[in-house]
C-alpha cells in the first residue's frame, strides 16, 4: 500500500507530466493499428500535434472499426486482441452501445481504480476492518450476444466483465459467487443474494445506489429488522457510483443505525476509472491521471459545436463546466463520453460530475444540468419532509397563448407535506443555482413556473423492468430536451392506474 501511495502521490504533484507520459505510452502502443496508421501516430511528437491529426470521435465513428473486430480483424483500434465488449451504462432511451475492453484497461485502469480505492480508503481509516468481512458487490448480468460467433466475443456490463476476470483472491473477498452476479432475471438475483449474503459477515457494499438499496429494502422487508446492521453489525462502508449519491442517501440513513455507515464515491464507468474520493469530507472526486487514459476537455458553451474548442487538463479553469473526451487503452481515441464534470480544485485536480451533455434541458436557454436538478430537489425535499425515491423531467413546449414551462415527475417514498410548496421551493433554488434558469423564469418572461407531478410507488421501477433494464447499470434519464421519457412514464401510469 505504501508504495502505490508514492507512486499516487507522485501522479498528483505531477499532473502535465503524467498525462504527457500517458499519451506518448498509448501512441506509441497504438502506432501499428489501423487506426494507428490511418491517423499516423508514428509521427506525433506532442500534443497540439495529436489534436491537429486525430479528430474528435463519437460512438459512431468508431463503430465500423468495432463491427471490424467483431467480424474478427484485430489490431484495429489497439493492438492486443478485444475478447471482452462492455455494454454501455448510459440512460435507458437509446439502444446499448458497446465498447472494446483491453487487458490493459481492465488491469491498468478498472483494477487498479480498486486498488487505489482501497488503498486511499484505509489511508483515511486506519481503524478500517472491511478485510475481516465480504464485499457485497452487485454487478450486472453477462450476456453471451456472441456465442454463436466462432471469434468468442462476450459483451456485458462493465462491472459483470470486472468481476468475471477478478483474480482469485479478489474473488474469496467478495459475495455472492459468480454464478449469482451474472443471473440474469434481476429480481430473482436480488432474493438469491439476499439469501447467501444475511447468512455471511458483510463488511461492505459496492456497487449502484438505486440497485443497491433495492437489495438492502428487499433484506429489511423480508427479515423484519428496523436497521440493516441487525444483520450486518461490521458493515462499515459503501462503495458507489453509477449515479449522483444525493437523492438516495437520506433512503440510506434511514437503514442505517446512529449514521455510523461510510460513504465513498467512485467514477468507473463503462469506459474506464476516472475518479474516486479521496478526502473524508469532500465529495469532490480526485481525476485519475496514470490509468492509461489522456484527458481533454470541451467547454459547456461549444458541447454541441462540430468543431469545438478543446483543452487538455492544464489549462482547465476552476467552476465550469466541461465535456470529457478521453484517449484510452482499450482504443478509445479522442472520445467524446458525455460525461460533464466541474473542477474543484486544480492542485490536485478534484472535479464533481454534473451530468451528461444530452442530458439536460436547453429548450427555453436555461441550460438546466443534473447538478442544478438534484440540489435544487434536496432543498425542496428538506424543507417540506419529503424523501425522494426517482424524478425525471422535460419541457412543455409553447402552445398557443400560452408559455412553455419544465414538467416534472417525482415518486417520493414520503410525499412533501404541501406538493405547491414543494414545487415552489423547487423553481425558487433552481433560479438561485442557475443564472440562465432565473432570467428566463423572470415575471414569467420566457418559461412559466414548473409543473411537479407526484407519480405512484413502483412506477420508475415498473417503467424499467417493462423495459428489461433492471439492474447492472441501467438509469433513469433526469433531464431531457425531449419528452419521450416523460410521456412514456406517464402512459405508464395510466395502464397501471387501469390494471387495478
Amino acid at each position: 500500500m505504501k508504495s502505490r501511495m508514492e507512486e499516487l502521490e507522485n501522479s498528483i504533484n505531477n499532473p502535465q507530466r503524467t498525462q504527457e507520459k500517458v499519451l506518448s505510452n498509448l501512441l506509441d502502443t497504438a502506432k501499428n493499428t489501423i487506426y494507428g496508421r490511418e491517423y499516423h501516430f508514428k509521427d506525433i511528437k506532442n500534443y497540439r500535434q495529436f489534436q491537429k491529426q486525430v479528430p474528435l470521435a463519437n460512438y459512431e465513428d468508431l463503430l465500423p472499426y468495432i463491427e471490424n473486430i467483431l467480424r474478427g480483424e484485430q489490431n484495429m483500434l489497439w493492438p492486443t486482441p478485444i475478447k471482452w465488449f462492455a455494454k454501455s451504462s448510459g440512460t435507458t432511451g437509446a439502444k446499448s452501445k458497446i465498447v472494446p475492453v483491453s487487458t490493459e484497461g481492465l488491469e491498468q485502469c478498472h483494477y487498479q481504480g480498486g486498488r487505489d480505492m482501497l488503498a486511499l480508503y484505509i489511508n483515511n481509516y486506519p481503524d478500517a476492518k472491511l478485510f475481516s468481512g465480504k464485499n457485497l458487490s452487485i454487478g450486472g448480468s453477462q450476456e453471451n450476444n456472441f456465442s454463436n460467433n466462432k471469434n468468442g466475443f462476450y459483451t456485458a456490463n462493465i462491472s459483470a466483465i470486472v468481476m468475471k476476470n477478478l483474480p482469485f483472491w479478489a474473488q474469496f473477498g467478495r459475495t455472492p459467487g459468480l454464478d449469482v452476479t451474472m443471473m440474469n432475471n434481476w429480481e430473482e438475483k436480488i432474493k438469491k443474494i439476499a439469501e447467501i449474503t444475511t447468512e455471511q459477515n458483510v463488511t461492505s457494499l459496492a456497487g449502484s445506489p438505486m440497485w443497491m438499496l433495492l437489495l438492502l429494502q428487499h433484506i429489511v422487508r423480508e427479515q423484519k429488522i428496523e436497521y440493516i446492521q441487525d444483520i450486518w453489525p461490521n458493515l462499515e462502508v459503501f462503495f458507489h457510483g453509477s449515479v449522483s449519491f444525493a437523492p438516495y442517501r437520506p433512503l440510506f440513513e434511514n437503514l442505517d443505525r446512529n449514521n455510523s455507515l461510510r460513504y465513498l464515491e467512485i467514477f468507473n464507468a463503462t469506459e474506464g476509472f476516472f475518479g474516486l474520493q479521496d478526502q473524508k469530507h469532500d465529495p469532490a472526486l480526485l481525476l485519475m491521471l496514470n490509468y492509461g487514459i489522456y484527458y481533454e476537455f470541451i467547454p459547456e458553451k461549444e458541447f454541441l459545436l462540430e468543431e469545438p474548442t478543446v483543452l487538455p487538463l492544464h489549462e482547465v479553469e476552476l467552476g465550469k463546466n466541461y465535456s470529457m473526451v478521453i484517449s484510452t487503452n482499450s482504443g478509445l481515441w479522442r472520445y467524446k463520453i458525455g460525461d460533464t464534470i466541474k473542477f474543484t480544485s486544480t492542485s490536485p485536480y478534484r472535479f464533481v460530475i454534473t451530468g451528461r451533455t444530452k442530458h439536460c434541458i436547453n429548450v427555453f436557454g436555461e441550460d438546466l444540468f443534473v447538478e442544478h436538478a438534484e440540489k435544487a430537489l434536496s432543498v425542496a425535499c428538506k424543507k417540506t419532509g419529503a424523501i425522494l425515491r426517482d424524478f425525471t423531467a422535460a419541457p412543455f413546449f409553447y402552445e398557443r397563448q400560452k408559455k412553455g414551462y419544465h414538467e416534472w415527475l417525482v415518486e417520493f417514498v414520503r410525499s412533501p407535506h404541501d406538493l405547491k410548496e414543494f414545487t415552489a421551493i423547487l423553481d425558487k433554488e433552481l433560479g438561485e443555482l442557475n443564472d440562465d434558469y432565473a432570467s428566463k423564469r423572470k415575471e414569467n418572461i420566457a418559461i412559466e413556473a414548473p409543473l411537479v407531478r407526484e407519480m405512484a410507488s413502483g412506477t420508475f421501477y415498473q417503467w424499467l423492468k417493462r423495459k428489461n433494464k433492471l439492474g447492472g447499470q441501467h438509469k433513469i434519464p433526469r433531464l431531457s430536451n425531449s419528452r419521450e421519457f416523460v410521456e412514456e412514464l406517464l402512459e405508464l401510469q395510466r395502464n397501471l392506474q387501469t390494471e387495478l
